[in-house]
């Protein structure tokens, strides 16, 4: 006997609208009278013609509410004539991982639960995002249509009386008016692993790890922050590569990640950045809630800036099995990212792309074959190898160009920065401030740098000078599809090649982030190992007159300085 589909009536609620990788609330938020139910139909009425028999992933980061969540979701599923979900055991699938088996399997798209690097637990956020059949966040185009959906939607589709057991692996199946419905519940880490195995050398990388004919092995300390990715480390780190278990850290997936703020930088992954200073180990790595972002560090804590670690491994991707069968076809950042790639790209006669920030806006440029390495300033590096930011495959990735070059990870960036230069880069991070506040200030600044007469000015601190070439709000045409992305940051580009970039984050879950980006290129070797903030220090000043920042919203320094 089939079990009932209950149609349920509901009203909308305002702002169901995806940021920059899905909708991020407080948790309390999405535990309101059909709060989620309302977004998960709304994402699978955007589906239309391809909802019927469709196949979905389905999992999370494993923070507050994730369990509950995925309970709605299969129950939905089942009403809305899905035919089959893989799900995450016990609920868990970092956003790789979701990725990876959306590929493997040649699903409809996937539905992950989590809010990335925001903290977790019942007084903290949550967050649905979807992703499509290409294994990426959705862009655009969907996401607006999902809000539109969420706009006006008056009912939803249920199955009330189905049960799922999603803590034991197998395959559940059920009988629902439109046929069978399919749960199959699979191992987390499994499909995730084995795509590793294929686009790296474990072998090598064991031995680095373990050492080889008497050479002592490459110490590493690994820290999940108690978020997705410690079933994954600890079964490639550990089981895989021979680490001791005691190099891996935080490695239980815990609803709140143990009260940590699960944000891979040096403010909110300290300890690993004191346990990295007492030279006890050659690499530190961390990653966030979802395990798509990651920090290297070097032996003492040698901070590797993020835009530094995607312009390292664009000049060594022929130490990775996987570019060595498929070949590099291009490399690409977001647009604040340092541009230190794009002296690699200019070398290796590559082309370079520079896009929104959002993973999503990478995905065409890999489905179109023309790009294989990208990363984001926010601790996010990836490949085509899926649609995602992937910070365990980052990890291994430094761990393949250190095997390779015999080189150690200080010793990568100097050789680096002799051979292209250093471009000195840092983000600073103004979070929770007053939304409205933090607009007007944009506005302002806006009028002021697109203003006639702006270009050609000159501004100067200290003993620096920096004439402007260009003032504007940065817009991005799809090379591929035509889209048009417009108002993505307000942009101060010198003559020098030095920028400021001022954006507002679409990813916090409450109030307005401001994010100012500073960058300047430096050519003197003399200066390659001098502190990022002492160099930047006369840019950084500038930013803060220019925008008024301070003034607008009443902080006298960042949250956070990357």
């Amino acid at each position: 006997m089939a079990l009932e589909v209950i149609t349920k009536a509901t009203k909308p609620y305002d702002g169901q609208k995806p940021g920059t990788s899905g909708l991020r609330k407080a948790v309390k938020v999405f535990m309101q009278e059909n709060y989620t139910e309302n977004f998960v139909q709304s994402i699978l009425n955007t589906l239309g013609d391809k909802l019927k028999n469709s196949v979905l992933v389905v999992g999370g980061d494993g923070r507050y509410y994730c369990k509950t969540a995925v309970d709605l979701i299969i129950k939905i599923c089942a009403a809305n004539e899905v035919s089959k979900l893989y799900v995450g055991q016990n609920g868990i699938l970092s956003t790789p991982a979701v990725s990876a088996i959306i590929r493997k399997y040649q699903t409809t798209g996937g539905i992950i639960l989590t809010a990335s690097h925001n903290p977790g637990g019942p007084d903290h956020d949550f967050g649905i995002k979807f992703n499509t059949s290409n294994g990426g966040p959705a862009p655009d185009e969907v996401t607006n249509k999902i809000y539109e959906c969420s706009k006006t939607i008056s009912e939803y589709k249920i199955v009330p009386g189905l049960k799922c057991d999603i803590d034991t692996i197998g395959t559940y199946t059920s009988k629902v008016p439109s046929g069978t419905f399919t749960v199959e519940v699979i191992d987390s880490v499994e499909d995730y692993v084995t795509l590793m195995k294929e686009i790296f050398d474990f072998s090598a990388l064991k031995s680095l790890i373990q050492g080889s004919d008497g050479t002592p092995g490459t110490k590493i300390l690994i820290n999940s922050l108690n978020g997705v990715t410690g079933p994954y480390v600890t079964r490639i780190f550990v089981k895989e590569l021979g680490a001791s278990s005691e190099n891996v850290v935080n490695v239980v997936p815990l609803e709140d990640f143990g009260g940590r703020h699960p944000d891979p930088n040096l403010t909110y992954a300290a300890d690993l950045v004191e346990a990295m200073k007492t030279g006890d180990y050659d690499l530190g790595a961390a990653f966030d809630g979802d395990g798509d972002r990651n920090m290297i560090l070097g032996c003492k804590s040698f901070f590797v800036n993020p835009s530094d670690s995607l312009a390292v491994l664009a000049d060594n991707l022929e130490c990775i099995p996987y570019f060595k069968r498929t070949g590099v076809k291009g490399f690409a950042r977001s647009m604040p990212t340092g541009a230190s790639v794009d002296r690699v790209a200019a070398k290796k006669n590559m082309r370079i792309f520079e896009v929104p920030t959002g993973w999503k806006y990478f995905g065409n440029l890999m489905d179109a074959g023309q790009l294989s390495l990208c990363g984001e300033e926010s601790f996010g590096t990836g490949s085509d190898h899926i649609r995602e930011k992937d910070g365990i495959w980052a990890v291994l990735a430094w761990l393949s160009v250190m095997s390779a070059q015999k080189m150690t990870v200080e010793q990568l960036l100097m050789r680096h920065w002799t051979t292209y230069g250093r471009n000195f880069f840092t983000r600073y991070d103004y979070e929770n401030c007053d939304a409205a506040s933090c607009n007007k200030m944009m506005a302002e600044l806006e009028a002021l740098i697109t203003a006639p007469g702006y270009v050609g000015r000159v501004l100067s601190n200290e003993v620096k000078q920096y004439t402007v070439r260009l003032g504007d709000n940065f817009s991005y045409v799809d090379p591929i599809d035509k889209s048009k992305a417009e108002k993505q940051g307000l942009r101060i580009l010198f003559e020098d090649g030095s920028r400021i970039i001022f954006r507002l984050s679409g990813t916090g879950s409450s109030g307005a982030t401001v994010r100012v980006y500073i960058e300047s290129y430096e050519s003197d070797p003399s200066t390659y190992s001098q502190d990022a903030q002492q160099v930047l220090k006369p840019l950084i000043q500038i930013a803060l007159c220019e925008s008024k920042l301070q003034q607008f919203t009443g902080r006298s320094a960042p949250t956070v300085i990357t």
